[in-house]
């Protein structure tokens, strides 16, 4: 992964920015101010613009990992691998991990703020004969990874809405990856629209916490809420069964490293990134947790909920509690509203990750993806890539249900 090779140019025809790597171009470092100098000193030239406040970062990595939205999108994964007790102590569990794993990332970021992350990381702090193979692995895992969670977050909120109108219309999938993508391709509008994400996100949860309970007819025991296991995976041991569950839990805490690829895009990102590292995880345990046992003291069926016609359990939920179809879809219509959020914040965060890859020769045609766009202030080329290959994923959904869901 080699860094000073490429050299500034800017094409006036079409605004696009190359990137540059290094400060041995002939910029006068005086000239720079401290982040543009610190990205200077590892080897890069600043290319986007700062737009990001704390808050706005704080919204883009919370509306990705959206605990909250994580546990309503794979609900009966959860129920089907422990039932309400996997759930309500599977997120006290995953939200000690994470806690672990943001602290990690955080000191990474406060002393490496690049928008490479993990790749770049492990290219500074790998043994030198194995930092470029490090490097180039972490990075393609990453963006794999990015590429996947953003085909699964399309795909739930897709699901949500055919479950509203009770129809199978898969398609829908095709439909909220454009959505997202069209509201990643102005730069300027990202930091605003991350703060809206973020209250969007916590205005629903606290709507549906407070109305479910308000609404449900009865109310489920304490035991069965905080010692209920069922175990319908087909493994006799209940301990694999668990084990297997974590997914939906582990799921609602994912992609931490999100506000990370955004550390050349804020002032001060070695103390901003970890604020909103450990943010998203506080954040995340609270609603996440709270929103868990709101609901299962106000279910009432829990074979239902796999069982529904709609084919979301947490939309027969919505159903179960407040006993009407207008009701449930209102409810349902504000975790689409969040799940889009989660999905635009997931574009952003693949992208920066394309770009900063190819930005250091990771993928094929690097010169080509690693291009920021001036007018736009985005690195469209790659966030154009990550965006078809999203939903080059989704055509497995449309082509097989069977395949895509087993």
């Amino acid at each position: 992964m080699a860094k000073g090779t490429t050299t500034t140019t800017k094409d006036d025809t079409d605004g696009v920015i190359s990137n540059p790597m290094a400060s041995d171009d002939g910029t006068d470092l005086k000239s720079l101010d401290p982040d543009a100098m610190k990205l200077a000193g590892m080897g890069y030239k600043q290319d986007l613009r700062r737009n990001y406040t704390v808050l706005s970062v704080l919204g883009v990595g919370f509306s990705l990992t959206n605990s909250w939205w994580g546990i309503s999108a794979a609900l009966i994964t959860g129920i089907n691998s422990g039932g309400t007790v996997l759930i309500i102590y599977g997120i006290i569990l995953l939200a000690l991990v994470s806690t672990c794993v943001g602290i990690s990332l955080s000191e990474l970021a406060s002393a490496y703020p690049n928008a490479g992350g993990q790749y770049f990381w492990a290219s500074e702090l790998a043994p030198r004969r194995y930092a470029s193979f490090a490097s180039y692995l972490t990075g393609w895992l990453s963006w794999a990874g990015s590429i996947f969670t953003a085909a699964s977050v399309a795909l739930g909120t897709g699901a949500a809405c055919v479950g509203c109108w009770q129809l199978a219309h898969p398609d829908l999938y095709q439909v909220v990856n454009i959505f997202a993508f069209f509201f990643n391709c102005y730069g300027k509008t990202l930091p605003l629209l991350g703060q809206l994400t973020l209250w969007t996100s916590l205005l629903s949860f606290f709507i549906i916490l407070i109305v479910v309970p308000a609404k449900a007819q009865t109310h489920q025991s304490a035991d069965f809420v905080f010692a209920h296991f069922v175990n319908s995976t087909g493994w006799s041991q209940n301990g694999i069964a668990f084990i297997v569950g974590l997914i939906n839990t582990n799921w609602s805490f994912a992609c931490l490293d999100c506000a990370t690829h955004l550390s050349e895009e804020i002032h001060r990102p070695e103390k901003m990134i970890p604020i909103a590292i450990m943010g998203t995880v506080g954040i995340g345990f609270v609603t996440a947790w709270t929103y868990s046992v709101s609901l299962f003291f106000s279910m009432t069926d829990v074979e239902g909920l796999s069982e529904s016609s709609t084919g979301v359990p947490i939309l027969a939920l919505f159903y179960q509690a407040l006993r009407g179809k207008a009701g449930a879809i209102a409810l349902e219509a504000l975790v689409i509203a969040t799940g889009l959020g989660c999905l635009m914040a997931a574009h952003t965060w693949q992208s920066r990750l394309c770009w900063s890859f190819a930005r250091d020769g990771g993928i094929p045609a690097s010169s080509f993806f690693s291009k920021v766009n001036g007018r736009l202030d985005v690195p469209f080329r790659a966030h154009l890539l990550s965006s078809v290959l999203v939903s080059m994923v989704g055509c497995l959904y449309l082509g097989s249900y069977t395949a895509f869901n087993r």
